[in-house]
C-alpha cells in the first residue's frame, strides 16, 4: 500500500510539473508559430502553434542585409562577454570590501551605494559625463561601462558574503594571506551561487540593451544587434504609416510580414541568451535567496 501510495504521489507530481511545463513553454511556441505566419492568415485566423501556411518571409526580412546582422550578434557577444566578466568582478569586489565589518567609513560608503539606487544626476549630466569627460562616444567600451556597476548587484554579493563566518578570514589572515588572495581563494570559490546570479543577470543585460547604443553610438559597424533590430522594427512601422499615402509604400509592406517580423525578432533576440540559463539556474534560486536573507 505504502508503495503505491508513493507511485501515485511521485505519478501525480511529475504529471504536475510537465504539464506546468507545457503551459510555461507554449507562449515561445506561439511566437515561433507567428513569426513563421503570414498577415493575411494572422488576420483570418489568427496566431497558432503550426501555421496553415508557415512561410520564411519574416526572417528573410530580418536577414535580408546578413552582414549587418552577423556583424550586430558579433558586436553583442563581445560586449556582453566583456560585460558580463569585468561587471562580475567590480561588483563582487566591492561587495567583498562592505562586507568588512572592520573598514572605515562602511555606514557612510553603503549609504552612498544605496543612493545610488534612489535618485541620479538625469539624462542630460548623464551624456556630457559618457561623451566629453569620459570620452565614452562611437567606441565599443560606451556599451560597457557605463552598465559596469550595479548597486543591487553589490548589496546581494555583500549580503551573501557577510553569511560567511569571519572566522575564516582571520584564520587565513593568520596564515599571511593578503585581502585579495582571501577574496579570490575563500569567499569566491565560496560564492558560487551569488555569482553565478549576478552573472546570469548582469548578461542579459548586456545582451538586450539598446539604449546605450542609441545615445553613444553612431557607427553601423559598431551597433548593437538589439538596436539594428529595433531600427528594421520601425522602418516598418514607418511604412505602415505611410501605406496609406504612398502606392510604393503599401507595395512594400505587402511582401512583409510586420507582426512576423516582431515575434521572428523575439527568436533571434532571445535564443542564444535561453542557453545560459541552464548552466546557471541551480545556483540562482539559493544566490537569491541565501543573498537577500541573510547580512
Amino acid at each position: 500500500m505504502n508503495n503505491r501510495k508513493f507511485t501515485l504521489g511521485k505519478f501525480l507530481v511529475t504529471f504536475f510539473v510537465v504539464g506546468f511545463s507545457l503551459i510555461c513553454l507554449y507562449p515561445f511556441l506561439m511566437v515561433v508559430g507567428g513569426s513563421l505566419t503570414t498577415d493575411a492568415e494572422a488576420a483570418a485566423y489568427g496566431f497558432s502553434l503550426i501555421p496553415k501556411e508557415p512561410t520564411l518571409a519574416a526572417y528573410k526580412v530580418l536577414f535580408s542585409n546578413r552582414t549587418m546582422i552577423l556583424n550586430g550578434y558579433k558586436v553583442t557577444l563581445i560586449v556582453t562577454v566583456m560585460g558580463t566578466i569585468f561587471s562580475v568582478l567590480i561588483n563582487s569586489m566591492m561587495g567583498y570590501v562592505l562586507s568588512r565589518k572592520n573598514l572605515r567609513f562602511r555606514r557612510f560608503i553603503n549609504f552612498y551605494v544605496l543612493l545610488t539606487m534612489l535618485f541620479n544626476g538625469g539624462l542630460v549630466p548623464w551624456y556630457i559625463v559618457c561623451t566629453r569627460y569620459l570620452l565614452l562616444k562611437n567606441n565599443i567600451w560606451a556599451l560597457i561601462i557605463p552598465s559596469l556597476v550595479s548597486a543591487w548587484y553589490i548589496f546581494l554579493v555583500r549580503n551573501y558574503f557577510s553569511s560567511i563566518p569571519d572566522e575564516m578570514w582571520e584564520s587565513a589572515k593568520l596564515d599571511g594571506a593578503g585581502e585579495f588572495t582571501i577574496f579570490h581563494r575563500i569567499y569566491l570559490a565560496l560564492a558560487k551561487p551569488v555569482i553565478a546570479t549576478i552573472t546570469l543577470f548582469a548578461a542579459l543585460g548586456f545582451w538586450n540593451d539598446w539604449w546605450l547604443g542609441l545615445m553613444l553610438v553612431e557607427n553601423s559597424k559598431l551597433q548593437p544587434l538589439q538596436m539594428l533590430l529595433r531600427t528594421i522594427v520601425a522602418n516598418i512601422q514607418f511604412l505602415q504609416t505611410m501605406g496609406s499615402k504612398s502606392a510604393e509604400a503599401q507595395a512594400l509592406l505587402a511582401s512583409v510580414p510586420s507582426d512576423g517580423v516582431k515575434m521572428a525578432m523575439v527568436i533571434i533576440t532571445t535564443g542564444p541568451i535561453i542557453l545560459l540559463y541552464p548552466f546557471l539556474q541551480r545556483y540562482f534560486i539559493k544566490g537569491i535567496m541565501v543573498g537577500a536573507v541573510k547580512g
